[in-house]
């Protein structure tokens, strides 16, 4: 059985009083005026999150398994410094610290609850350095529009029509799979698969982020984007294979809207994978035949693993927002990189609290399901490990299924807090295992 390490007493207490000291920081969670030809930033963030599971029936387990009654936290803060290079032209470095551990080793779950927990964890803060690069955007016409300052992106202007190219190590979340209402752990809902279509197998390292290149072509109502990004040297690994020996393209068009005079956008977006990957039903057959559990690394060859979703966005009132994405990819290649998903649905409302004078607090509910393919599900049951989820077995599957309600509200000196709770019937798929709740609390802030 896997044992979670415990953390240091004290290092929580310094987590909660850097994320304090950046919420009393001058200037932070204030509106902030757009600047004209911002030549330079520093903006920063610091997030600590609490999750706790309540006890559930769990008559056996395997090493990816949840546990009952447990807690966890993560932390990170990180450093955001942008400069204009030459016209049109933005350089961007963010440095940050990370500490603390997802649930179980950020283990047991195919939706996991925390978008802040990596698939490794440290006692102790470490410093690494996420995001190194430049984007470049060309004009082609229309009007021109301002452009806000933020956490990633210098003030100034920008033409509706234009294309934008960027290239560097990033996150390919920067760039694909956007949503106002569900796609930031920091601020808005926390389940991996809220904040990203859950089958979105994207490209990078186990913290999340790769190095790449993409292209946006916005013209008028549309936008088509691409990227060619590097995969991990092997599934879920902490380094990237260089030179693209192995590789991931992404393909996404976008179309922006009014529905009843409210706006929209939709979303398609698609990938193809390109590297040393296990054939699931290969696995088993390989490890029948030896008389132990599939390994589907010890069937890796160079092959291909498809996956595709559609995303809507979409006001309903003024303060009330919508969402929805679902999508499926290959589901007889091991998963890459995100989670074991090849099915997944996921819809859920977001609500601004005007109506009783909170204006900056934001409700939020979404409802997810995740599902597994049949190869993927006798490859399970067989003991075979997924990125996130194996028990060991898995005689009797069910779909995943999430409910995930939060309240972030402001508080004096700029900075959120925010109570997050989900529900979760069938963990990992198991309807062996569960219900259960994991019960959450973050605090975020940002300069």
């Amino acid at each position: 059985m896997r044992e979670t390490p415990a953390l240091p007493r004290n290092v929580a207490p310094r987590a909660v009083l850097l994320a304090l000291a950046l919420a009393g920081a001058p200037g932070v969670g204030a509106a902030v005026e757009p600047a004209a030809d911002e030549r330079w930033a520093i903006h920063g963030q610091s997030t600590l999150v609490e999750q706790e599971t309540s006890d559930f029936h769990a008559p056996y387990r395997g090493p990816n398994s949840l546990s009952p009654q447990q807690g966890r936290e993560t932390f990170d803060a990180t450093l955001y410094l942008g400069a204009r290079l030459w016209a049109g032209a933005e350089g961007w470095l963010s440095p940050e610290v990370d500490q603390g551990f997802g649930l179980d080793n950020t283990l047991g779950l195919a939706g996991f609850p925390s978008g802040e927990a990596y698939k490794v964890g440290r006692k102790r803060p470490y410093l690494r350095l996420p995001r190194l690069l430049l984007r470049q955007t060309l004009g082609l016409g229309g009007d021109e529009r301002p452009l806000e300052p933020g956490l990633f992106q210098l003030g100034g202007s920008q033409r509706a029509d234009r294309v934008v190219v960027t290239v560097g190590k990033f996150s390919v979340g920067d760039i694909f799979d956007s949503n106002q209402y569900a796609h930031d752990p920091r601020a808005d809902f926390m389940n991996w698969a809220a904040v990203d279509a859950g089958v979105f197998d994207y490209a990078a390292d186990a913290w999340g982020y790769t190095v790449g290149a993409s292209v946006e072509w916005y013209q008028g109502r549309w936008t088509l984007r691409g990227g060619v990004f590097d995969l991990s040297n092997v599934p879920n690994s902490e380094h990237l294979e260089p030179a693209g020996h192995e590789f991931q393209m992404i393909l996404e068009l976008e179309h922006r809207h009014e529905l009843a005079g409210r706006p929209g956008r939709l979303l398609l977006t698609g990938f193809d994978s390109r590297g040393r990957m296990g054939l699931l039903d290969e696995a088993v057959s390989v490890a029948a035949a030896s008389g132990g559990a599939p390994d589907a690394a010890a069937v890796r060859r160079y092959r291909s693993r498809m996956g595709g979703h559609l995303s809507l966005e979409q006001e309903l009132a003024g303060e009330l927002g919508f969402f929805a994405r679902a999508g499926g990819a290959g589901g007889n290649v091991e998963a890459y990189e995100f989670t074991d998903i090849d099915r997944s649905l996921a819809a859920g409302l977001s609500l601004r609290g005007s109506r009783w004078q909170r204006a900056d607090d934001r409700v939020g509910l979404a409802a997810i399901v995740s599902d597994l393919s049949a190869a993927r599900r006798r490859y399970l049951d067989a003991g075979g490990l997924g990125i996130l989820v194996g028990d060991g077995r898995l005689p009797h599957a069910g779909s995943e299924r999430i409910i995930e309600s939060y309240y972030a509200a402001r508080i004096p000196g700029g900075a959120f807090v925010t109570l997050d709770y989900q529900f979760v019937t069938n963990p990992a798929y198991n309807r062996d295992r569960g219900p259960l709740s994991v019960f959450g609390a973050r605090l975020h802030a940002e300069f």
